[in-house]
């Protein structure tokens, strides 16, 4: 590897260090913008502006499913069904290299889960500064991260720092239902850098180089109905359900004795032991207490982390269910549906050798002070597209917070700066610099 000086490194950190306000100042201006429920356009209004206030040219577009419909890596997310992708624009622009050196992507998702507003303390599309942190939603996931990026770009920018290769910088939809409308359509665009920087918050120096696979799954199981007062003339939907219920619960004891994944404990040390996890989120029977119920359905999400494939995984569960199916003379002669919907996503691991995550590694700790860890294999995350299918290195850096998905997100100020730092630090490593 080669790095470069001392005096660079010192100017760059410096330099964000002491512009924090400007970079807490566009943390806020995001979380202000509403992005949930497939209504991303708002937000990206913002990220549009920055660029363009770097004299950079963004490329905006609407994701097109017909061509990426035969990809292997995608899939029908449940914001794409609900919405659609009009009017739900990526948003992309190159600071284009002045040699022949190695090109980095630095990406970032706009789009935020849903609130439950009277669970908060703080007003979640305000952005409440208080203290070392930044109270609202997508303010840690991942709105925090996505602004250190365009920071450190506007940094680099300010001090006339040229790199050799390009950076690509981009602010992408849908990730939180499956990523395939944005960071998929923006490779299948042709952005498709030597390597790539999610900033996902995985709570620099921890360097998160693994994501689950995640499938959904639904069990449709018939029965037959009847007056409860007549049960024994109908066939209950719901306690033939509770069979494969009970056969799944055991599959993931069994899954849960098996698997192992260390970076899964890096990151959560109460999480051994439960690195895999096989949820039934909704289980549904019946419309009336007196009325034996005609049909059940089970709604289920697996998460695995790194070591199996879809298919295998696939595999595994309908053959659990089947073997219920033919234990039961009815089920045998009435067997459940089962439907594959939304999430769809391979697992993935980045090398630890790659050079991009050596880099990224030793920035975070010289920047933060101590070594992190190699974390992930919990969520599913947009990282997999680059690795699994464009072999492009992808580690994520990303900042300290909490609450992600529930009340009270908040991500802390300092860990915004140490991350804008690292990705600044690992860009002019990565890419290197023009007459340093």
């Amino acid at each position: 590897m080669v790095y470069v000086s001392k005096d660079i490194q010192n100017t760059v950190t410096e330099k964000i260090a002491e512009s924090q306000d400007e970079l807490v100042d566009l943390v806020v201006s995001l979380v202000e913008q509403r992005t949930d429920g497939g209504d991303e356009k708002r937000g990206q209004r913002i990220v549009i502006d920055e660029l363009e206030a770097m004299n950079l040219e963004p490329d905006v577009w609407e994701p097109d499913v017909s061509s990426l419909r035969d990809h292997p890596g995608y899939f029908d997310t449940k914001t794409y069904d609900e919405y659609g992708y009009e009017d739900r624009p990526n948003v992309a622009a190159v600071v284009e290299g002045t040699a022949e050196g190695r090109s980095l992507g630095l990406s970032g998702h706009i789009d935020v889960v849903s609130v439950d507003e009277n669970k908060w303390t703080y007003d979640p599309w305000e952005g409440t500064v208080e203290k070392n942190r930044i109270y609202g939603r997508g303010s840690c996931d991942m709105k925090g991260g996505l602004a250190a990026s365009i920071h450190a770009v506007r940094v680099l920018n300010e001090l006339d720092i040229e790199l050799e290769g390009d950076l690509i910088l981009q602010s992408t939809i849908d990730e939180e239902a499956g990523g395939t409308g944005g960071v998929l359509s923006a490779l299948e665009r042709g952005y498709q850098p030597d390597a790539a920087i999610i900033t996902e918050p995985y709570l620099i120096p921890n360097i998160g180089i693994a994501s689950a696979g995640v499938l959904y799954f639904r069990i449709t199981v018939e029965g037959y109905a009847a007056h409860a007062a007549h049960a024994y003339e109908g066939v209950n939907a719901a306690w033939k359900a509770t069979r494969i219920f009970e056969a799944l619960e055991e599959l993931e004891d069994e899954r849960q004795r098996q698997t192992s994944f260390q970076p899964v404990v890096n990151e959560r040390p109460e999480a051994e032991g439960n690195v895999t996890n096989l949820n039934v989120g909704i289980f549904q029977s019946g419309d009336w207490p007196s009325t034996v119920p005609s049909e059940a359905t089970l709604e289920c999400r697996m998460g695995w982390p790194p070591g199996e494939t879809r298919a295998e995984v696939r595999t595994q569960i309908e053959k659990t269910i089947q073997e219920v199916v033919e234990a039961d003379e009815w089920l045998s002669e009435h067997p459940p549906e089962v439907e594959w919907f939304g999430w769809s996503a391979e697992p993935h691991e980045v090398d630890r050798d790659a050079e991009i995550a050596q880099l990224a590694r030793r920035n975070a700790a010289e920047i933060v002070g101590r070594e992190g860890h190699w974390v992930g294999g919990l969520a599913g995350l947009d990282e997999r597209f680059y690795t699994n299918y464009y072999d492009i290195p992808c580690p994520s850096v990303g900042p300290r917070g909490d609450n992600i998905h529930g009340a009270d997100e908040y991500v802390e100020i300092d860990s915004l700066v140490e991350t804008a730092q690292t990705i600044a630090l690992t860009a002019i490593d990565w890419c290197g610099v023009v007459d340093e």
